[in-house]
């Protein structure tokens, strides 16, 4: 992704409280605000905050519903980073309603850690502008970086391990080229194997992303 490049899809209604999305991501510019994905104008997203940390967050109502933010932080220009947010708000536990997994392992330590109410339905898998790569419907946040495989799983709370594993050889996290996943109506596989449609949904669902900007396909493959 470069600055002024992104791009969007108003989905139908999905599963609003039972979904995953996961991505590769390798960062090319630290300190500043970026948005990963946003799901509506102050709605749900996943963001890269100028402190370098991850911030996931569900804003309705004038509230966070979610609010999540990693005392970890990701300031590595070199390496990629395998996220996965799997939510299912309808269980019982609150600390299992919103997980993050970084390369396979969870992040359970938070600056802070608001998890949704029981049953909660985020904005996200609403028939509102989704966008990679800045705000929803601002032209503004834009993120800096290179994504690979990025997916969303509208109806199951996936584990990391449907989408990476560990390299027997080098131990190193390693992507799933062909995950077996059920994507459920709303989900889709941007795969970006295709320079000349950067968007094009690889689920079998046809939900393409229109592609907005400049936005380049790099040789910086995960397995180069």
């Amino acid at each position: 992704m470069a600055a002024t490049s992104y791009l969007a899809l108003t989905p139908s209604v999905g599963n609003r409280r039972l979904f995953t999305i996961s991505f590769w991501l390798k960062r090319s510019h630290l300190s500043s605000n970026q948005i990963i994905v946003m799901g509506g104008a102050t709605g749900f997203w996943i963001m890269l905050h100028s402190s370098n940390e991850i911030y996931i967050r569900d804003y309705q109502s004038s509230a966070y519903q979610i609010d999540l933010r990693t005392y970890r932080q990701f300031e590595d220009c070199t390496s990629w980073y395998h996220i996965v947010v799997a939510v299912d708000t309808a269980q019982a536990t609150d600390t299992n309603r919103v997980k993050l997994y970084v390369n396979g392992v969870q992040e359970t330590a938070f600056h802070t850690a608001t998890y949704p109410s029981q049953n909660h339905d985020t904005v996200w898998n609403t028939a509102v502008s989704h966008e990679i790569g800045r705000e929803s419907g601002v032209d503004g946040d834009y993120l800096e970086g290179h994504l690979a495989h990025f997916a969303n799983v509208d109806g199951t709370a996936c584990a990391p391990t449907v989408f990476g594993e560990t390299d027997s050889t080098t131990g190193e996290w390693k992507p799933i080229l062909a995950p077996s996943v059920t994507w459920g109506d709303e989900g889709w596989w941007l795969k970006f194997e295709n320079s000349g449609a950067l968007g094009t949904d690889s689920s079998g669902n046809s939900n393409t992303f229109t592609v907005n900007g400049n936005l380049k396909q790099s040789i910086s493959t995960l397995s180069n």
